[in-house]
């Protein structure tokens, strides 16, 4: 059958690409207008140890929809100056208050960086299909060269580099400081960026009130929250000198993961979903790559939207930090041994644990223990990207190519490695979903064997069907 290869990124064509990028000096982008002057302290769910780093993002736009008398620099570069305008605090600086509070300074004053550039290569020369890692990721998106820039406190909140190709067709790549907001937060700064380039009005508002997502006073933890257990690094390999690959699951490669299950499906009282198969999967492939021994504790770290969670549920354009990070728990040995089904049944569990309550006590939790950070030994966090709405995002020459997080494997001291799942494109122009994962070489072909051969056994069993 045709899903049974594994298709993987960073081809070797790609790896030899030489191509020269002109940069413009970086600039800094005000908003359009005068904003208020304003001290606006985060939430205690933005303010998590674990979401002071900056996230990476791409967008390949091609020139099919090309607009010749539009340059895709100036657009962009004025509508993001509007944007600011209704979303000011990313505009600010952030510092700390009493107890490492973060608070956003706006003053209108210092605003966002915005790099303007040229390369002399086309979108086609940048792979196909387009697939992260990208090894040119660099040229596409200043990160070193601007002193100071992707900082925490003090620093620009988000980062633009909108790069012109040969072809027609260019490249947006940006980094948010994710103590900001979350990956729909951006997204819907982004929606709006694309409607005001296209002359149109916000058609979602804005809404700041962090202090819906703060402690409770008094604060009082009333769940459990492994994902912030204060752990020791055990046994496998150091996680150091990592790889990054991406893997594409097509329909027929979930097809195959799906005849693995060999429960009654009745156990559960909702029908599992495709990032829970998936991540069940995933979780087993690569705690058997990593060599855990059988008695060690592993998780896995789902991020949760929680937006509807609330009740009431958030306000329809609140762009902060509105996720949760349930983990799921087992022995290496339990999670290696028994079928796959075991593994499913954990993360969904763990997904069905985010509630009102579960917010609020997380909260109250960030407040009574100092903001821990996630732990990171022995945990495989995964963040499902694909409903965000980042292929959605159209400033006004349709949509991306690709659209989504540059590169797995954000790692800050004591936090675990972040891996992720996007839409994308296998090298036959079939949508599914690609998993950006990070590991050491070693391991990161064991994990491939390993998913080779659970792929082989469902297909096997669908072939007698």
């Amino acid at each position: 059958m045709a899903g049974q290869s594994i298709s993987t990124g960073a081809s070797a064509a790609k790896k030899e690409l030489v191509f020269t990028v002109r940069r413009q000096e970086p600039e800094f982008l005000l908003p359009a207008k005068l904003i208020p002057r304003v001290h606006l302290p985060l939430s205690d769910i933005d303010d998590q140890e674990g979401l002071r780093l900056h996230l990476p993002n791409i967008h390949f736009y091609d020139s099919s929809h090309f607009q010749s008398d539009r340059d895709p620099v100036k657009v962009i570069r004025e509508a993001l100056s509007e944007a600011l305008v209704f979303y000011y605090p990313l505009a600010g600086r952030l510092r700390e208050g009493r107890g490492r509070k973060l608070i956003v300074d706006c003053t209108g004053e210092v605003g966002i960086l915005f790099i303007e550039a040229d390369a002399d290569v086309t979108l086609m020369q940048l792979g196909v299909p387009l697939q992260p890692p990208f090894p040119y990721l660099e040229d596409l998106l200043l990160h070193d060269d601007v002193p100071g820039s992707d900082g925490i406190l003090g620093c620009p909140l988000l980062l633009f580099q909108v790069t012109r190709l040969t072809c027609g067709g260019f490249v947006v790549g940006y980094r948010f400081n994710h103590a900001m907001c979350d990956q729909i937060g951006i997204v819907q700064f982004l929606t709006a960026v694309g409607e005001l380039a296209s002359g149109k009005a916000l058609s979602v508002p804005p809404v700041w009130e962090r202090k819906l997502l703060s402690a409770r006073d008094p604060p009082r933890v009333t769940c459990t929250h492994p994902e912030y257990d204060k752990l020791v690094d055990g046994g496998g390999p150091p996680l150091e000198d990592l790889v990054d690959r991406s893997f594409f699951l097509g329909a027929e490669e979930v097809e195959a993961l799906r005849q693995l299950l060999v429960f009654p499906l009745d156990q559960f009282s909702r029908g599992y979903t495709s990032f829970d198969l998936i991540t069940a999967c995933i979780w087993r492939c690569r705690t058997i790559a990593l060599g855990f021994d059988p008695d060690e504790d592993v998780r896995v770290v789902c991020a949760v939207n929680a937006r509807n969670k609330y009740k009431p549920p958030l306000p329809t354009g609140y762009y902060g930090n509105a996720f949760a990070f349930p983990a799921a728990l087992s022995t290496a040995g339990m999670l290696c041994k028994k079928p796959l089904g075991y593994a499913l049944k954990l993360v969904m569990e763990a997904k069905e644990g985010v509630t009102d309550e579960y917010m609020r006590s997380m909260a109250d939790l960030m407040v009574l223990r100092g903001r821990p950070p996630f732990t990171g030994a022995r945990t495989f966090l995964i963040s499902d990207l694909r409903r965000v709405g980042l292929e959605d995002i159209d400033f006004g020459w349709g949509k991306a190519c690709y659209t989504g997080i540059a590169k797995s494997g954000t790692v800050a001291i004591n936090l675990p490695i972040s891996n992720f799942y996007v839409y994308g494109k296998n090298d036959k122009d079939e949508d599914g979903t690609l998993l950006l994962l990070s590991l050491p070489p070693t391991s990161m072909k064991v994990f491939e064997d390993e998913l080779k051969r659970l792929l082989k056994y469902g297909y096997r069993i669908l072939s007698t069907l």
